[in-house]
């Protein structure tokens, strides 16, 4: 075989997975059918371990950081021609499939189905010369859900039917901006069969819009999201808006990206409209107003007076003419000289315009749209000015409730946008929250049971372990879920009492210890402090604030009970370097991440809201970068 002396089958395995590679490099071990030559989590990587040990396989990725695996593909390929390559991918096929064999894959497989096969079927792929497309493997149902996993099958149908009957148009994107699932809206939306997407680089299908600079913004700059107006090839007049939001790994780097698009055609139109309505309305505010038409001399001194001027500034024609025109202008403007200023410009520049309170007879005021005109004779000699005044006093209050009522109304918008944001990123931390762990306990449950006695301890350790991890974090990923849920419809239970605080955290601490040995959490302060609340809820409120110093931070961990005279403080605190400046505005806010670490955002949101749900606070002191829950104090004993 290329690139080893061995006489089994030769595999490169690359998926950005960990968990998943060792759970595929065990199983292909344990069959004696191939050997593992080389592991890696990129497409870039792909290609280098091809060209470098020639396998007779590569069992490859679809969405991975950097380069993606349909990126890579044909450069595989390229790099060892005799080097057959399988698509192992967590997206549904879909027509995905023959994307891949397009680009030269012989098989696609999907990974969240069972295992049992993979060995049968990678045989198959060297067998096999004429490159067939293996979807789905034996062992599942004719629509590709695993007979043994009803539950999973459940939920996962559940998402399907929520994506593809979306309102909007939906798209899973890889890092490099390629279509690797799309809804029924979203192709509606482009003019393009679904089957034409797949595949397909976003920027290929758009007008109007720099894809690759709205990925870089997610992934290099390490923004929540990115959106950008454009328009579609084939469909003139039509504007669309797509919107960008990155799913994250448990490390909190980008795994792939979650593409919404909206036709807002129609919303352009209808603000285009508004703003010509606008203008219109202004146009006839304008003409129905009468006007102040009147010449002044030289020197500002009024020459003529007409009917409309004494209607708007309660003068007549005797009263007024001879007069300089700065008696309407308030005592304030007239210090300043400015009527002699407005002079000064329209005779330079020949013409003067402004709006401004001016004067009528009575004392009152009013709002004035003021045009002066420099007046010459034939030969060039100056004669004078015109000018027109018009009372806007009304318009300009129209103008001002308008203005109001546009900010109103943006502020509505941006709400209801922060909401659809909102829901897009619980559909996509959700259903990538669960992907990861269902996926792993699956297999890793599956080949203990299958394979118990082959395995060697250490491996049979890291399944365990594998499982156990993948189970705690369904755990708080549910909890975290079902509580924001309940805080948002005001429908937390809460039921408040006498809770002596030490013995609580001491019993929390020591099962945080058994669940993990390697941390350190100490208890220090007051230890006859009671609070009132629901012990329940200040225990989840407690897991999530240590969770988070054990997830972010550095040992060892100390948590502080400090008395008030009316409420008491827990301060949790570790040795780590404290939240940076740009996150802590943020902080509690739903979702909210800094992108590290793992959790889908909620904790600190959790804890803050069920603070204030039993009469206290949460927040985060900067000076010595603790986290303080703040609850009343109880006097009586429990």
């Amino acid at each position: 075989m290329p690139g080893t002396s061995s006489k089994l089958p030769t595999v490169v395995v690359v998926d950005d997975v960990a968990d998943l590679r060792s759970v595929v490099r065990s199983r292909l071990r344990l069959s004696g059918r191939f050997e593992v030559v080389g592991e890696g989590q990129d497409g870039r990587e792909a290609v280098d371990l091809v060209a470098e040990h020639r396998p007779d396989l590569l069992l490859m990725d679809v969405s991975m950081p950097g380069v993606d695996g349909l990126q890579a593909l044909p450069e595989a390929r390229a790099a060892s021609p005799t080097t057959r390559v399988v698509m192992f991918s967590g997206f549904d096929e879909h027509g995905l499939a023959d994307r891949a064999r397009a680009l030269g894959a012989a098989a696609y497989l999907q990974k969240s189905l069972t295992l049992d096969t993979l060995v049968d079927d990678l045989l198959e792929v060297l067998r096999d010369p004429s490159s067939t497309v293996l979807v789905p493997p034996p062992g599942t149902s004719s629509d590709g859900v695993p007979e043994e996993g009803p539950v999973l099958a459940e939920h996962q149908e559940r998402f399907r039917e929520v994506f593809e009957d979306a309102a909007i148009g939906m798209a899973t994107v890889t890092l490099s901006g390629r279509i690797v699932r799309s809804n029924r809206h979203l192709a509606g939306l482009l003019q393009r069969p679904a089957a034409e997407l797949l595949g397909s680089a976003y920027a290929e299908v758009v007008t109007g819009v720099d894809v690759e600079g709205l990925i870089r913004t997610i992934v290099v700059d390490g923004h929540d999201d990115a959106r950008a107006e454009h328009t579609v090839p084939g469909r003139p007049g039509v504007l669309l808006q797509s919107t960008l939001t990155p799913v994250l790994s448990a490390e909190r780097e980008p795994l792939y990206l979650f593409l919404q698009v909206q036709d807002v055609t129609g919303q352009r139109e209808a603000e285009a409209g508004l703003r010509e309505s606008e203008q219109r309305f202004r146009l006839m505010v304008e003409t129905v107003q009468d006007y102040a038409i009147f010449m002044l001399d030289p020197d500002g001194r009024i020459a003529s007076w007409n009917a409309g001027a004494e209607r708007h500034k309660g003068y007549t024609a005797e009263e007024a003419v001879g007069q300089h025109f700065r008696m309407f202008y308030p005592p304030e403007v007239r210090e300043r000289r400015h009527p002699e200023h407005e002079l000064q410009l329209a005779l330079a520049h020949g013409r003067y315009e402004e709006e401004g309170w001016r004067l009528r007879k009575d004392g009152s005021r009013f709002w004035a749209q003021v045009t002066i005109t420099a007046v010459r004779r034939p030969d060039g000699s100056h004669l004078g000015f015109a000018k027109v005044t018009r009372d806007v006093t009304e318009r300009r209050r129209l103008l001002q409730e308008q203005e109001a009522a546009a900010e109103a109304l943006a502020a509505a918008n941006e709400r209801l946008q922060q909401v659809a944001d909102e829901q897009a990123q619980f559909v996509a931390v959700t259903a990538h929250e669960l992907r990861g762990p269902v996926g792993t306990m699956a297999m890793s449950a599956e080949t203990l049971r299958r394979h118990w006695a082959d395995l060697e301890a250490g491996e049979r350790d890291e399944f365990l372990q594998a499982m156990a991890s993948s189970a705690n974090q369904l755990n708080r990923l549910l909890a975290d879920l079902l509580t924001a849920s309940r805080l948002q419809a005001s429908a937390l239970e809460i039921r408040s009492g006498a809770v002596p605080v030490w013995r609580h955290l001491e019993e929390l601490a020591s099962v945080h210890r058994k669940a993990h040995p390697q941390s350190v959490v100490h208890l220090e302060g007051d230890e006859g402090a009671i609070v009132h609340a629901d012990p329940g809820r200040l225990t989840q409120a407690m897991e999530n604030l240590l969770g988070n110093a054990l997830r972010h931070g550095r040992p060892p961990v100390r948590v502080r009970v400090v008395s008030h005279p009316a409420t008491v403080d827990i301060e949790v605190r570790d040795a780590g370097d404290g939240v940076p400046e740009t996150m802590r505005q943020r902080l509690f806010d739903r979702f909210a991440t800094s992108g590290h670490g793992g959790g889908t955002g909620l904790g600190l949101h959790i804890v803050r809201e069920l603070a204030r749900a039993q009469g206290g606070d949460a927040a985060y002191r900067p000076a010595d970068g603790a986290f303080v829950l703040t609850l009343p104090r109880a006097e009586e004993t429990p």
